[in-house]
């Protein structure tokens, strides 16, 4: 069986990579096809047999300023070219789901997210009357056409539950849910008892310091600002490590007890479990599906606390119910459990099966 990967863009690091990079272990002679490719920002694609850009690769500069070809990655999908493959594997959160496939060639399609900036997050993307004005028309135009690409794929499969449930609103779709890929023997310390950790935040140890973790992109979407005003008012030390469009600003609204640190990111609500990390998160999304919370059963089966509203009280609230919790080592013993359910062999697994049974069947 001929096939072929398809991702929106390949110019940085993260959660939907390693979903790439599991594919790629499962179908090691798919080339990877995506809009633009940044060689020096996604090291990580050397291990495909080949990358292959759309036309938008021969723009300058558009290998890393990708966000101003919005209006052009419809026809940048449109015009790849896959004939002679027997499947097409699109991973996407925009447009890679609008390629064009034709008969007996299948499509499956990974959602990340029906496209954020069009649906589930546009009004935070467009904020201020005057971008909004202008952006109506492109907006307009990108929201029918991203409906008419979800309809193209074969199969849809989201990443979590929550995105089924978007995938059914915006799209009119239904879809099977496959968690994403997480290398959880990397985080796993052998011989070694758990320590108490938090995700958005985590608490635990470094040099004997206590402190609070929080892994993300530095984009507005991300809320980090929320956890920012927390723990601004709480004076607990927090370590914040990413980077994004957000980065100064969030800088420089932090008081003493609040560092930042450049580093990769992964799935960090599993990966922090799988070290015995509780995960303090937003009571939404994909933390539903990886996150066990005290109300859901006993607090000895919790992985986790969340939060119920966006605010910076809600936050507080959680982080120290937290702090003032005596059963650390019961929830790390169950965090390490329940990060199993989300290994790259499960994922593998469950991936390959689903193609049988709607492709190869």
């Amino acid at each position: 069986m001929k096939v072929a990967l398809v991702y929106d863009r390949v110019n940085k690091w993260g959660g939907a990579e390693r979903v790439l990079l599991a594919l790629h272990e499962m179908f090691p002679d798919a080339p990877l096809y995506t809009s633009v490719y940044d060689e020096k920002r996604a090291p990580w694609a050397k291990v495909f047999p080949r990358v292959i850009p759309s036309f938008l690769q021969k723009i300058p500069g558009a290998n890393s300023r990708h966000e101003w070809l919005a209006a052009m990655m419809p026809i940048a999908f449109e015009t790849l070219d896959f004939t002679g493959y027997d499947l097409v594997i699109s991973v996407t959160s925009e447009a890679a789901k609008g390629v064009i496939t034709r008969p007996p060639a299948k499509h499956v399609c990974y959602c990340l997210t029906p496209t954020r900036y069009l649906w589930s997050h546009r009004d935070e993307y467009f904020k201020g009357t005057t971008l909004k004005t202008i952006s109506k028309p492109v907006v307009s135009y990108l929201r029918y056409w991203d409906r008419i690409a979800a309809q193209r794929p074969d199969i849809i499969i989201s990443i979590s539950t929550a995105v089924k449930d978007r995938v059914r609103k915006y799209y009119e779709r239904e879809s099977e849910v496959i968690f994403p890929p997480v290398e959880i023997e990397k985080f796993q310390i052998p011989n070694s008892p758990p320590s108490p950790r938090l995700r958005r935040a985590s608490k635990f140890q470094i040099e004997d310091k206590d402190y609070f973790l929080i892994v993300s992109r530095l984009v507005p979407y991300k809320k980090v600002d929320l956890a920012i005003e927390a723990f601004n008012e709480l004076g607990y030390s927090l370590v914040v490590v990413g980077t994004g469009s957000e980065e100064n600003k969030l800088k420089s609204m932090s008081k003493n007890n609040i560092t930042f640190r450049e580093e990769d990111f992964g799935i960090v609500a599993v990966e922090a479990q799988a070290v015995g990390a509780p995960v303090i998160a937003y009571k939404k999304g994909g933390a539903l599906d990886t996150v066990i919370d005290p109300s859901v059963g006993s607090g000895r089966f919790a992985t986790g606390i969340f939060f119920k509203e966006q605010t910076k009280e809600s936050l507080i609230k959680a982080v120290k119910h937290y702090d003032d919790s005596n059963q650390r080592s019961e929830m790390s013993r169950e965090c390490i459990k329940n990060a199993k359910k989300f290994s790259k062999e499960r994922f593998k697994k469950e991936f390959a099966k689903l193609v049988e049974k709607y492709v190869s069947g």
